[in-house]
């Protein structure tokens, strides 16, 4: 990888992924088949996509005791330390409703109300994603959410990966159904005989689970239409060039489409990273993936000064964001744009994704501009609150009729009309 003099208008905003014409086809046909058949439609629909014949739809106590004893104690160990974790810093993102009250009496207030239910989409296959269960379900347990159905296609012999089922588990999750693809989001956006209707649908997939979730929006709320997975790194000479390769390459091993760029003013650890991402990646066990990644997505961009290298991030407004600089406290209140900052030599981006607390959820393809990651607030919704006594009513009646007969609502301006002056 050469190390590169900035371009002006390098930018990571690419097309989300929208599918082919067959695709979204395929997509359609499978939530009508949802909508129209139920549980039949289905269990049908996981016998021809993962060649799986399911007995129940639902997870069984039996199978989650099971996992429990394929889980090693420091696994378990490892899962809980991050459960805590992950739940203290969310439980701190709560608001609270609240209500004022003027000397004419008028009471105005927010509420602040969970949703009802969630359903959280989880891969499936041979991988296990326990990250992705507690980042999607404690925020909204946090956020006082009491209903919560996961979805996650079966293996072979009708069971889930363990490790999942002992993370669903340990966050109280009771209602797991063997279930994926895009049939598994109709089920929760539209509901069936055994799947309860939900507000909200959070969680990754593959294309088909991208674009059901694109369909039922509307139905249902969803977390995001994520992009491809990027990291940008933000170092000077101080910064250690095999630190930098190796956070690079751990969002290039995601897939093809993953993006890992270094802004830094030292053409020196420009080479000497290049060098190093070479070096790992000769023994890395998804090399092909990670070089392709590199290969099409990947930069080293030199900059003349950190204010440029910064302007460079904030326009970019990446994912993730490590900055490996001699102050790297100092930088951060210049950065603008960017899902999630890492500070300093030992913040690597996996201690996010894993463990640390904050959401790994985050905003991708430049738009970090205008998103957050995911939080309390995504499962929460507010109400406002208004009482007017008639004192209130009587000094500003006037004020509310005029902006009514502004905009050519007689009625509106009547209904407050005819409240006032009353004995």
């Amino acid at each position: 990888m050469n190390v590169t003099p900035l371009d002006k208008s390098v930018t990571l905003e690419r097309t989300i992924e929208g599918g082919t014409e067959k695709q979204r086809e395929s997509v359609s046909s499978i939530i009508e088949k949802v909508r129209e058949n139920g549980d039949k439609g289905l269990m049908e629909l996981t016998e021809i996509f993962d060649r799986v014949t399911l007995d129940e739809l639902f997870v069984q106590q039996e199978e989650i005791d099971e996992a429990y004893k394929q889980v090693d104690d420091k696994e378990l160990e490892a899962i809980r330390k991050a459960i805590e974790n992950i739940r203290d810093f969310h439980q701190r993102q709560l608001r609270q409703s609240w209500m004022v009250t003027k000397e004419d009496g008028t009471m105005l207030g927010q509420r602040i109300i969970p949703f009802d239910r969630v359903g959280i989409y989880v891969p499936g296959g041979k991988a296990a994603y326990p990250s992705t269960i507690m980042m999607d379900a404690i925020p909204a347990i946090a956020a006082g959410v009491k209903s919560i159905t996961m979805c996650s296609p079966p293996g072979e012999d009708q069971r889930l990966h363990p490790m999942v089922l002992v993370t669903a588990s340990e966050l109280g999750i009771k209602r797991i159904a063997k279930i994926g693809g895009a049939q598994a989001v109709a089920a929760l956006a539209y509901g069936t005989e055994s799947i309860q209707k939900v507000d909200k649908i959070v969680g990754p997939g593959n294309i088909y689970v991208a674009l059901a979730k694109r369909e039922v929006f509307g139905q249902v709320a969803i977390d995001s239409i994520a992009g491809p997975s990027e990291i940008v790194v933000l170092a000077d000479e101080t910064a250690r060039a095999d630190y930098i390769a190796a956070d690079m390459l751990s969002q290039a091993e995601h897939d093809e489409l993953a993006s890992a760029v270094l802004v830094t003013t030292s053409e020196e650890l420009g080479k000497k990273v290049a060098e190093e991402l070479e070096r790992q990646l000769e023994d890395l066990p998804r090399k092909k993936i990670a070089e392709e990644s590199l290969d099409k997505h990947g930069a080293i961009y030199l900059t003349e000064t950190m204010a440029e290298a910064v302007e460079a991030v904030n326009r970019l407004a990446p994912e993730h964001l490590e900055i490996m600089t001699a102050q790297p406290d100092n930088l951060l209140g210049s950065i603008r744009h960017a899902g999630a900052v890492f500070l300093g030599p030992y913040s690597a981006e996996a201690v996010g994704d894993y463990f640390a607390g904050p959401n790994h959820v985050l905003p991708t393809s430049g738009t970090a501009r205008f998103s957050s990651p995911l939080g309390v607030d995504d499962f929460v919704k507010r109400s406002s609150v208004i009482s007017y006594s008639k004192e209130a009513l009587e000094e500003n009646g006037e004020y509310i009729s005029a902006i009514a007969r502004i905009e050519g609502l007689e009625a509106h301006a009547r209904a407050v009309d005819i409240r006032k002056g009353e004995k």
